[in-house]
């Protein structure tokens, strides 16, 4: 996700009250899951193909019964556990190291695992349902990621998160209230997201993935709320 923002979070300047054992444990399985399909080799594709959210057969599935639909939606849910790549991988774990702890501090643990999931299958829906006929395989957690994202703006937008802003040829880091970070990232993969709906394909970022987690993230903080709050949330 790092790479889809012009500025580059670097950490947030908000402690949380609990030790984030869901967030940690997400990027653990993540690592590993990465490392499993590392030692695939030829079997790679094959795999990802399997587990992967492809929308035409999801779609094949629906309208034809080609395949059973339990275990064709079940990839809305696994492919948010697959990563094209060490960048890809590194930078949706960054991005749930920064902001994960708080939103689980927030909703507790068992409710912060059932939103991340949650949010990781709204976004594949939304990704389906903008590139149906897609014959792509769709992987990452950017999705779900985007939740924690949508939630974070909602919990905590004054807290400061420190931003690598390139300002070409030089880079400066400042620190931005966390609404200006995070509504600036939205605002971006939706613009994008508008000009990739005429790919017919789907290929590419899945943009609509990152609209629909940050949303249903958004909404969900709203209706959830919590009872824990972290040392910035009174800022």
């Amino acid at each position: 996700m790092a790479c889809d923002i012009a500025m580059i979070p670097l950490r947030d300047e908000n402690p949380s009250a609990t030790v984030p054992l869901v967030s940690r444990a997400l990027i653990v399985l993540n690592v590993a899951v990465f490392l499993y399909q590392a030692l695939l080799g030829p079997g790679l594709r094959a795999f990802v193909y399997e587990w992967g959210l492809v929308p035409a057969r999801l779609t094949l599935a629906l309208r034809f019964h080609e395949e059973p639909v339990a275990a064709t939606g079940l990839t809305l849910l696994s492919s948010t556990f697959l990563h094209g790549g060490w960048s890809h991988l590194i930078g949706n774990m960054w991005y749930l190291w920064i902001f994960g702890d708080n939103v689980e501090d927030r909703l507790g643990h068992v409710r912060f695992l059932l939103f991340y999931l949650a949010a990781g299958v709204v976004a594949g829906l939304l990704h389906f349902l903008a590139h149906p006929v897609s014959g792509l395989p769709t992987v990452g957690a950017s999705g779900a990621i985007a939740g924690v994202l949508g939630a974070y703006t909602v919990a905590f937008p004054r807290a400061r998160v420190v931003t690598l802003v390139p300002l070409f040829p030089f880079f400066q880091i400042v620190a931005l209230p966390a609404f200006l970070v995070l509504g600036l990232w939205f605002v971006l993969q939706f613009v994008l997201g508008l000009g990739a709906l005429g790919a017919a394909a789907g290929g590419g970022i899945a943009w609509w993935a990152h609209i629909g987690g940050f949303v249903f993230g958004w909404l969900a903080l709203r209706l959830l709320g919590g009872s824990r709050r972290s040392q910035a949330w009174v800022r």
